[in-house]
Formats: C-alpha cells, structure tokens, sequence
C-alpha cells in the first residue's frame, strides 16, 4: 500500500477519497496513480452503508482513474464476476415469482433531464432494489432502466411490486420529471444455470411486464393463481381478460393490482391481440 502518514492523510481534501461515511470517516485515498491503483484493488474490501453510497464511490474511483490514465478493465471484470457468480448462487431454485420492471419513457426522459438522467436513473434502481431486499428479494439482474428480481413467494413479490409503486410515487424528481415504471409478474418453474434463469417462465414475465404501463403492476394468471392466502388490507386483483402477448403461442390471462394510493386506471394492456373477456375479482 503507498506511503501516507496520518498527518499527509488529515491535509488531503475529501475529493481525495473515494469514500467518506456518514461518521466522517475517510476510505479508499486517490489522490495521486499510486493510490488509486491500491483503491481499485480494494474496493470490494470495503463496507457501504448502502447502495448509493457504493455507487457514489465507485463513480469518484473510476473518474480519478480516468483522471490519471489508468484503464481498470481488472476491476470492471473482477466486479463482474464476483457479482454474477455470487449471486447466481444465492438465487431460489423451484417454483419461484418473478418481477420485472422498466422505466416508461426512458428515451424521453433522457433527452429532456440531459445529465440529471443518470442520477435519477440511480435514485429509481435504488428505490426498486431497497423495496426488493425489504420484502425478501433477490436481484437477478439490472441493466440500462430494466430491474429483474425472484422472490420464493408471491406474496413477497406482491409487497415489493406495491412498495415500489408507492415510493416513487412519494419522490420528488429533477425538473419535476413524471417518472412511472411499468412492473410484470410471473410465477413458474425455471430453470437455474451458471449465467441465471432460463425457460418460459423468463419469457412470460418480461411480455407481462412489457404489456403494463407506468404505474401499472400485472399479473400472469400464474402469478395471480400462487396466491393462496388472504389479500393485504387495501389490495386487489382487476380480472383484464386474456391477451395475445408478444412471441407466446397461447392467450395469457392478465390481472391488475389495484392498491390504495396508486393509480388503477390505464389504457388497454399493450399487447397484439384483442380484448378476450373481462371481469373484476378480489
């Protein structure tokens, strides 16, 4: 590790390190090549207090190597890594609900918040990723503005879908920005493999995500079958009828959450195919 004695420590500038906690306490130095190069190694050494703040580090470390000249293609890869085959590991296997996300109007929202976008961006994936582990969630996979998550019960999936909705639906956004995600749930039988779920069931979920609109929670009739137990206080199921859905041979029966405080009016499902039936259920 490079030299830095106490006293050079306490004359560096915060912007000298990667990570300062909430206590005031201040991690990972890159103030100089040397330094950085020992952060890069280090980070995942590192306790977070929480996502924002890992990510908060991660962006100050990568600009001060970019600063320096330094290429961190060890640590993009090692984090990589780590993050895939650990969490691959952790993931149900069994009959397991899905829950998809994704941003309505990702493109707009990009062209109108300009550099205010990648930090609204984050502050979203955190909410979902909070609501997720709260509601004991397991992140399969985050990319661009799409959030995929697998919880052992529906009915965890169900409370995070609702917490999800609520929080940023509470949030104030830059320059009073309408941000609504769009969220799909399927429950089924998948398979697991070194690089994450594969099969049907993967499919169903992202069509069914991709059929709702922002604000909008839907239900595959999979999803909506799994529940066996009472319904909380203030939550119901909105029989939509079946659907013709992208790139599935058969009609899915879709069904809406409607919980108090959210939104329960939205255009007609966005599908291929006609409105088959339609009937509302609790």
């Amino acid at each position: 590790m490079p030299s830095l004695s106490a006293t050079d420590r306490a004359r560096l500038p915060d912007s000298a390190f990667a990570y300062i906690d909430s206590q005031g306490r201040r991690r990972l130095p890159i103030n100089d090549v040397s330094h950085v190069r020992n952060a890069l190694a280090r980070f995942d050494q590192v306790d977070f207090e929480d996502d924002v703040a890992r990510e908060r580090a991660r962006e100050r470390l990568l600009r001060a190597a970019k600063k320096h000249g330094i290429v961190p293609l060890g640590f993009f890869d090692g984090q990589l890594r780590k993050a895939r085959g650990a969490n691959v590991r952790s993931l149900p296997r069994g009959t397991v609900t899905f829950l998809l996300t994704d941003m309505e109007g990702s493109t707009r929202l990009l062209e109108r918040l300009g550099d205010d976008y990648t930090a609204l961006l984050r502050d979203v994936r955190t909410t979902i990723r909070a609501s997720v582990r709260e509601s004991s969630g397991y992140e399969v996979d985050a990319r661009a503005d799409e959030f995929f998550a697998v919880f052992r019960r529906a009915t965890h999936a169900l409370e995070a879908a609702v917490a999800i909705q609520r929080a940023l639906r509470d949030k104030t956004w830059p320059q009073k920005a309408d941000v609504r995600v769009r969220i799909g749930m399927h429950t089924g039988r998948p398979t697991l493999t070194e690089t994450g779920y594969v099969g049907i069931a993967v499919n169903i979920a992202a069509r069914v995500c991709y059929a709702s609109h922002g604000g909008q929670i839907l239900l595959s009739s999979a999803a909506h079958d799994a529940f066996n137990e009472r319904l909380a206080e203030g939550i119901a199921f909105r029989s939509l009828g079946r659907y013709s859905l992208h790139g599935l041979a058969e009609p899915e029966a879709l069904f809406q959450v409607n919980a108090v405080g959210l939104i329960t009016k939205f255009p007609r499902p966005r599908t291929i195919g006609p409105l088959r039936s339609r009937a509302d259920v609790t």
